[in-house]
């Protein structure tokens, strides 16, 4: 026997059963990751990688790797930053993506591209949120944002193909307004079938219950939620879903449970049987189910309903991790309102195109306008993101100075793009797809 090392006594188990605190992974993360999960894990990236490289291949796509000192432009949030050790007192910025190499890509007339990139985001550590990360990067000339969203949906094909996967059907496509309206958010989970309903009109007239009355009397609205099966909720239960909306800013939530016994509510001495019957009828409530109904301004009550919507889909399990729901989502509004600095920001990147129909509202109704860009939504974690993007010179100034920028300090900033437009452009879209987002959720 030739010992070619020997082993001190091992500090964590080797073991997918046993899981040692996390301070211990990560201090003996070579020990971690002899564990047979994250070997298959590792692997299952590989192959994913793999697939997405077949794939560009077989499509025409050419890999062609972008800088990685760059520098700093903004995309949204703040850049790590590399001291110049040749211009003292100047930095390099690395790459929050490399959107702009892309786009100069497109302008040289390489019409197909795509890269295994990695990207730097010097953002707080949340559960999807990682200050490296990497990103499947794609662009296309002369496309319009179909040619993109049909581009992807056969990658998704052909990947889960490979995988041996149920390859999924026909992703749907809803506007970011609907999505925000149905499911109360721009990354709704479609593994839970519950949807926001309006009951407003239903509930009609003045009822003599003050918090509807006094929500409709100020233009707010009344939507609700039914909830299959759950009409035994107990009080206990009730409080906690009321904590997680008055945690999104929403004063209560009221409870209807369709029992085989009759109705149960508060609501009943307000509005009646007979208006309580109606309201479950037309929400598709039946015997055995719970409705939940709370009143606020449109939006925010939705983005409310939205969080018990998944903490309901979380509490009773529904949320099969051996699921896979894709859904598209389109037409995000162009800017945002940032309070902090009292002024526009671009929702998405101030590359992304405005829709045609909204264009000439861009300086007299910013807040209206309506972008070419599209969300791929998986299992309610937000899988891709991606714009139809300028391309004409004028455009692109008027969108930054919406935006705050003077022409001057865009000449600064993105003068080199800027100056690309005016050489015969293409039209061009892309997308960016999260790698290590899209293997967790398949691991």
């Amino acid at each position: 026997l030739h010992i070619l090392n020997p082993c001190k006594t091992l500090p964590i188990h080797i073991s997918d059963e046993q899981a040692p605190d996390e301070g211990l992974r990560m201090q003996y993360r070579y020990l971690d990751l002899r564990k047979p999960r994250l070997v298959r894990n590792i692997a299952l990236r590989h192959k994913v990688t793999k697939a997405v490289r077949d794939y560009f291949d077989s499509q025409g796509f050419y890999e062609i790797e972008t800088p990685i000192l760059t520098a700093s432009t903004p995309e949204g949030a703040r850049d790590y930053l590399v001291p110049s050790r040749v211009n003292p007192g100047k930095f390099y910025a690395l790459p929050q993506s490399p959107q702009l190499y892309k786009q100069i890509l497109m302008v040289g007339g390489l019409d197909r591209y795509f890269q295994i990139a990695r990207c730097f985001r010097d953002e707080d550590l949340r559960a999807d949120r990682q200050p490296e990360f990497t990103q499947i990067d794609m662009e296309m000339s002369f496309v319009e944002r179909d040619d993109v969203l049909t581009m992807v949906e056969g990658l998704v094909h052909s990947l889960f193909a490979k995988l041996q996967l149920p390859v999924p059907a026909a992703i749907p496509r809803i506007s970011y307004s609907e999505a925000i309206e149905k499911y109360g958010s721009d990354k709704p989970d479609l593994r839970v079938d519950m949807v926001i309903q309006d009951v407003s009109d239903l509930i009609g007239g003045q009822t003599g219950f003050g918090a509807f009355d006094q929500a409709l009397a100020e233009g707010m609205r009344i939507k609700g939620l039914v909830v299959k099966g759950q009409a035994h909720i107990t009080r206990k239960e009730q409080d906690h879903y009321k904590s997680i909306a008055q945690g999104a800013n929403l004063p209560g939530l009221f409870f209807i449970a369709h029992t085989p016994e009759g109705y149960k509510s508060s609501l009943l001495k307000f509005l009646g049987e007979e208006k309580i019957a109606h309201i479950c009828q037309q929400m598709g409530a039946e015997s055995g189910d719970l409705v939940i109904l709370a009143a606020a301004p449109s939006k925010d009550l939705s983005v409310a309903l939205g969080k018990v919507r998944l903490e309901l889909a979380q509490h009773l399990n529904l949320l099969d991790p051996q699921r896979y729901e894709f859904l598209w989502v389109i037409d995000f509004p162009m800017f945002s309102w940032n309070e902090e600095e009292n002024r526009l920001e671009a929702e998405h990147h101030p590359f992304t195109s405005p829709l045609p129909s909204d264009l000439e509202r861009l300086e007299s109704d910013p807040l209206s306008v309506r972008a070419a860009a599209y969300d791929l939504v998986l299992n309610g974690s937000e899988l891709a993101s991606g714009s139809v993007r300028i391309h004409q010179r004028d455009l692109q100034a008027r969108v930054l100075k919406c935006i705050g920028l003077s022409l001057e300090e865009a000449e600064t900033k993105f003068g080199f793009l800027l100056n690309a437009f005016g050489y015969g452009a293409p039209p061009h879209a892309g997308i960016a797809l999260g790698l290590d987002r899209l293997v967790a959720i398949l691991a």
